[in-house]
C-alpha cells in the first residue's frame, strides 16, 4: 500500500554548518576580489592577494570592505529568517506580545536551529532583550584561543548571518528590530534585539 504523503527529505546537520562557514568565507573573498577588480585604494587590511588566506586579516568596523560582507550576509540571513518562521510557526497560534515572540525564539527557534534552548534571556522591558548562549553551536567546531582578541575578531562575520535570520524572523512576525551580536569568550556570544518602537 503507497503512503500518499511525500517522503520526508532530511539534511545533514554538518552540511549546514559547512555551508555557513563557507558561505561567510566565499563573501569575504567577493568582496575582497571586487574591491581588487575596481582598482579601489587597496585596504591593508584586504590583506595580500596572492595569499592563499582568504579574508581580510582584521574586521574592524571602519573596514568599508568588511561593512559590505556584513550588509549581504545579513541581508541573506534575514531571507532566511522570514522563510524559516514560516515553517516553525505554522501550526501556532498568534503571540501575545514582543516577550512572547522572544521566548519563542528562545525556545522553539534556537532549538531548530541550534539543537538546544538559549541559556539566558534578560530583558528591560522597554524593547531591549539580550539573549545568551554559552555555547554556540557555529562556534564550538571552530579552532580558536577561547579568549584571544584575535579569535573574536576572526569569528565576528560568522554572527552576521544569524543576526540576519533574527531580524527575518522578527520582520515576518511584525517586530522591526535591530539585533547585533558580540562574543568575548569563545563560544559563547550574545544577541541584543532591540525592538523598534512604534507610534
Amino acid at each position: 500500500m503507497a503512503s500518499s504523503q511525500a517522503p520526508v527529505k532530511l539534511v545533514n546537520e554538518s552540511a549546514v554548518e559547512f555551508l555557513t562557514t563557507e558561505m561567510v568565507e566565499a563573501m569575504i573573498r567577493t568582496i575582497k576580489d571586487d574591491a581588487l577588480r575596481l582598482n579601489t585604494d587597496r585596504d591593508s587590511s584586504l590583506g595580500n592577494p596572492n595569499d592563499g588566506a582568504g579574508g581580510p586579516k582584521d574586521y574592524s568596523e571602519g573596514d568599508e570592505a568588511m561593512e559590505a560582507v556584513y550588509y549581504k550576509l545579513e541581508m541573506i540571513g534575514f531571507r532566511v529568517g522570514e522563510r524559516l518562521i514560516e515553517k516553525i510557526s505554522k501550526d501556532r497560534l498568534r503571540f501575545a506580545d514582543n516577550l512572547d515572540v522572544v521566548k519563542f525564539v528562545c525556545k522553539e527557534v534556537w532549538m531548530f536551529l541550534f539543537k538546544k534552548q538559549v541559556d539566558n534571556l534578560k530583558t528591560n522591558h522597554r524593547g531591549v532583550y539580550v539573549l545568551q548562549d554559552n555555547g554556540f553551536r557555529w562556534f564550538t567546531r571552530m579552532a580558536h584561543d577561547q579568549s584571544s582578541a584575535e579569535s573574536v575578531k576572526k569569528v565576528t562575520p560568522y554572527l552576521w548571518f544569524p543576526c540576519g535570520i533574527l531580524r527575518g524572523i522578527l520582520s515576518n512576525l511584525g517586530i522591526a528590530s535591530v539585533v547585533v551580536a558580540e562574543t568575548s569568550s569563545l563560544p559563547a556570544c550574545t544577541f541584543q534585539i532591540k525592538i523598534a518602537k512604534t507610534a
